[in-house]
């Protein structure tokens, strides 16, 4: 039997094996915490790869920003597909993609457990917010789908398609429930009553209310003009009010359903979409004159129907105006890049953010109403504090506009692309750590092209702000620009020396520059419409040109003299490249051609045409083996040069392939597309 001293440390030693256990317990849980949390973040260069992709670079072009009904989900709609971030980390939870066209928007389930979207490709998917893993595919349109909504309970999702269906799904089990007809032109928008019973559709036919129980036209709407492109109910579901194109609304008691206020703004002012207020007493709008100046934002007395204050802007067109969902504050983006944001209670100008280079066309508030979402036209999210108003986080690096122009260094480390409507960004990346390094910036319009030096210390890049610049590869630092072209700059190349450097543009002209002083050494002309492309013989001796002129141009570097005009092409020739031998020179053809030509360099008759869909782009393996295009129809294809016959077929583009180029050991091809990412292909044998 033990004594108290002993059964005094008796219970000691097993509270201290406890405590030890749990200290080992609690270790290994937070291990596997982490453990999990590292697998969960996985990285996004390899979330939804094509077949035979090893990475992507970039995220693509964003269209819109939505959180999630319970605040526990940031959205960001792009080119590629839905990325869906977890806004406590704001880490990457999943990409929803999978599609052969972009995705033109989203809708969140009002309990945020569901998203659904709709894309070029015209399928409808719904997937889960917390996994995301897809639901399903639907179906029910006809002829593809231009909008989704779902009702406020949660049990019906409504589409709108193309042909000017409803289709309604049931969310219980996605089947669907009905398709209700009976417009005869264009839908514009479709909204759910706040009680769930009645979904009204707007468009270019006017008006109609549908019961949703029972799947019939339950009214349709007169007494305005035609041309509606927007309607909305208060939240408290009292007014319906319906927008024309141009400066006038229309209103409508919800519980007779009898005409209430035309509402006409001043003479000749163009009135955007229309925002209620949270407690449904204002509707704000924005808009602007026919000349474009008088830029204001007026909100109307729901009540009274008159405006009872002008918010005058001093900015360019207000965009999108949302309120927060404590209604505390109003929120707009204008056309020069501000976002502005007014206290409701003052209407006072809270304040005004800035850094946004282009127009700040989307804002969203979460749903707690402490962060405000901006989406820029150059492809930049910001999320803004609504305490501070300074930027909490920018996601810029990741999304990026079409790519135009993609080049490896020649020791294959680094990748550089350009490109994208209003980018004016040349972005450089690590190929091993696949992680974007440098953002070169100063140009100050679309850059369209960029080369590496042959010794890989210097970028050049060509752009619609009639520039060429040579940037410092490792310092990002610009070390010359030249100028001369009197339109804008289409294509760049180095000669194999590094000694100069060749562009060519919309003035239909090649100009050569010293790369040291700066000079402009040489210009050949001839070509009658823009040059697309530009390529060095690997002897130097020679430069390649293609143009929309339906001609390729040989011409002999010393003398300035063309030496060869190749024809046979029947539209604008896009892309020319020289075999590594020198002995063959390649050719793509735009639309109504078609066409992949190879041309002898020294006699200028054409060896070889192989077809392909509207070739953006061409580019020889490094063994000369192989010829790669990227089209039109958002294929890169691998062709055999000796054979004629296609090697390889890579698909997972969403739009366009503007960039074709091969890794300096020719294990890798890598596309750059108008859907604003970089794929990196593994070639085989």
């Amino acid at each position: 039997m033990l004594r108290h001293t002993e059964y005094a440390y008796y219970f000691f030693d097993i509270y201290r094996k406890v405590i030890f256990s749990m200290k080992i317990t609690v270790t290994l849980l937070l291990l596997l915490v982490l453990l999990l949390f590292s697998a969960f973040a996985q990285d996004y260069t390899q979330v939804d790869l094509p077949e035979g992709a090893v990475a992507r670079l970039g995220k693509g072009k964003v269209s819109e920003v939505q959180y999630s009904p319970d605040g526990s989900r940031f959205a960001v709609v792009s080119s590629i597909g839905t990325w869906l971030y977890n806004t406590t980390t704001y880490r990457e939870v999943a990409m929803l993609g999978g599609h052969t066209g972009g995705v033109l928007g989203i809708a969140f389930s009002p309990d945020g457990k569901t998203v659904a979207g709709w894309s070029f490709n015209d399928t409808v998917w719904v997937a889960d917010t917390e996994t995301g893993e897809h639901k399903g595919t639907l179906t029910g349109y006809t002829n593809g789908a231009s909008s989704l909504v779902f009702s406020p309970d949660g049990k019906t999702l409504a589409g709108v398609s193309r042909d000017d269906t409803l289709p309604l799904w049931d969310t219980e089990t996605w089947e669907l429930k009905g398709t209700l007809t009976g417009h005869t032109e264009e839908i514009q928008s479709v909204v759910f009553s706040p009680d769930s019973k009645t979904l009204a559709s707007g468009g270019w036919d006017g008006v109609r209310l549908w019961d949703v129980a029972a799947g019939e036209l339950k009214k349709i709407l007169t007494g305005y003009q035609a041309k509606l492109d927007h309607v909305a109910f208060s939240p408290d579901g009292k007014v319906f009010v319906v927008r024309q194109e141009g400066n006038r609304f229309w209103t409508w008691d919800t519980e007779t359903w009898e005409p209430g206020q035309t509402v006409t703004a001043d003479t000749d002012y163009w009135i955007y979409r229309l925002s209620f207020s949270p407690d449904s007493t204002t509707i704000a709008s924005g808009g602007y004159d026919n000349e474009g100046y008088d830029n204001k934002v007026q909100l109307w007395d729901t009540e009274t129907w008159e405006v009872k204050q002008t918010l005058a802007t001093n900015t360019s067109n207000v965009y999108r105006l949302v309120f927060s969902p404590d209604g505390k504050t109003l929120a707009g983006g204008s056309g020069d890049g501000l976002v502005l944001v007014w206290d409701t209670e003052t209407w006072e100008l809270k304040d005004t953010l800035t850094g946004h280079m282009e127009r700040a066309y989307k804002v969203a508030f979460s749903p707690d109403s402490t962060t405000l979402a901006s989406v820029i036209a150059d492809g930049t999210v910001r999320l803004w504090d609504t305490e501070t108003w300074e930027a909490k986080r920018t996601l810029a690096d990741e999304y990026t506009s079409g790519i135009y122009g993609v080049a490896f260094s020649p020791d294959g480390t680094m990748l550089a692309s350009v490109g994208g409507v209003r980018d004016k960004t040349v972005r450089l990346w690590d190929v091993k750590t696949r992680k974007q390094k440098q953002v070169f910036t100063g140009h100050t319009d679309d850059v369209n092209s960029v080369a590496f030096s042959p010794d890989g210390s210097m970028l050049a890049s060509g752009s619609d702000d009639k520039t060429v610049r040579l940037w410092d590869a490792k310092t990002g630092e610009q070390r010359q620009e030249f100028t001369g072209h009197i339109h804008g700059v289409s294509t760049v190349a180095f000669s194999p020396d590094g000694s100069m450097l060749a562009s060519g543009g919309r003035d239909k002209m090649v100009r050569l520059w010293n790369v040291k002083t700066g000079e402009q050494r040489q210009v050949f002309t001839g070509h009658i419409g823009t040059v697309n492309s530009v390529a060095y013989s690997p002897d130097g001796n020679t430069i390649a040109s293609g143009s929309r002129d339906k001609t390729a141009r040989l011409w002999d570097v010393q003398t300035g003299e063309q030496k060869h005009e190749l024809t046979g092409h029947r539209h604008t020739v896009n892309s020319v490249a020289f075999s590594p031998d020198g002995e063959t020179l390649a050719s793509g053809g735009g639309y109504e051609d078609n066409t992949v030509r190879l041309w002898d360099v020294e006699t200028g008759e054409q060896k070889q045409t192989g077809v392909a869909k509207s070739v953006r782009s061409i580019a020889f393996s490094p063994d000369g083996r192989t010829l790669a295009w990227g089209s039109w129809d958002r294929t890169v294809r691998l062709w055999d040069v000796q054979t004629g016959e296609q090697k390889q077929e890579f698909a997972g583009h969403t739009r366009w392939i503007e960039s074709v180029a091969f890794s300096p050991d020719g294990k890798v091809l890598v596309s750059g597309g108008g859907d604003g990412t970089v794929l990196l292909w593994k070639i085989t044998d």
